[in-house]
């Protein structure tokens, strides 16, 4: 679908690799730009904040808070990560549901639709967990793989269905964000579809009776995408946070 095509916007070469800028390179520069927008009108530390300075100080409180409770006093040092992550993912979600359609020959563009950007930072996240706990365990971490009170007989099973668990980490926040971002665009995809196709019509009957059901249910698709769009970004904010907590809090 044309709105998953990446493009490339100006072409680029080195030493024979493409590193052309595209519009998945745009898009990103913009969500980074509306990322800084926010935080720069809401960091006035005005005695009576306003509604962005509240807004900023809401979303920092909540991240803060979820790190706090996932991994005690600890847990302030991770939030810078944490934040940033939850910020792109939101940004990058709801800057994919904006209608620049509107506009002859642009569309919106989904940066989060694609394997790679949600692969990277699914592999952030689990660098950041490998990295945390070797520095902090060193090779005791290796012991996560064992749970306490595992069974002498259980010893050569178990440590291998935990190691499995932990490596299925990145594979599964990429995938999670990817699926649910590419799932409701394609959704309302066919649903717009089905709407301009019956209004275009020859036959007046089909309007009334594939049109306008196929536009008011996109209408609840779409408010449906953009609850999604906020709580992927939690979700992987969340999973980042009690992966970190294994690595931190280690027994």
């Amino acid at each position: 679908m044309h709105q998953f095509q990446i493009e490339p916007l100006a072409k680029l070469d080195l030493f024979g690799y493409d590193i052309s800028f595209t519009n998945s390179s745009l898009f990103m520069l913009v969500v980074l730009g509306a990322i800084w927008v926010f935080m720069a009108g809401g960091m006035k530390r005005e005695l009576v904040p306003g509604r962005w300075q509240m807004a900023v100080e809401g979303v920092t409180g909540f991240i803060n808070n979820m790190m706090s409770s996932s991994i005690g006093p600890e847990g302030k040092k991770y939030v810078p990560l944490v934040f940033s992550l939850f910020m792109f993912i939101l940004f990058a979600n709801f800057m994919g549901m904006m209608p620049i359609g509107i506009v002859p020959g642009a569309h919106a563009f989904t940066v989060t639709s694609h394997l790679t950007v949600t692969a990277v930072l699914a592999v952030l996240s689990f660098g950041t967990v490998l990295v945390v706990g070797l520095w902090k365990h060193g090779l005791h971490f290796f012991s996560l793989f064992v749970p306490h009170g595992t069974p002498w007989w259980l010893l050569w099973l178990i440590p291998l269905i935990e190691l499995f668990s932990f490596l299925i980490r990145p594979f599964s926040l990429a995938l999670r964000l990817f699926v649910a971002m590419t799932a409701g665009h394609v959704l309302m995809k066919v649903l717009a579809g089905f709407v301009i196709n019956g209004l275009n019509a020859e036959a007046l009957w089909v309007a009334p009776l594939v049109a306008l059901p196929s536009f008011i249910l996109m209408i609840g698709i779409t408010l449906l995408e953009l609850l999604v769009c906020a709580i992927q970004a939690y979700v992987f904010a969340l999973l980042t946070s009690l992966y970190i907590n294994d690595a931190v809090n280690l027994h």
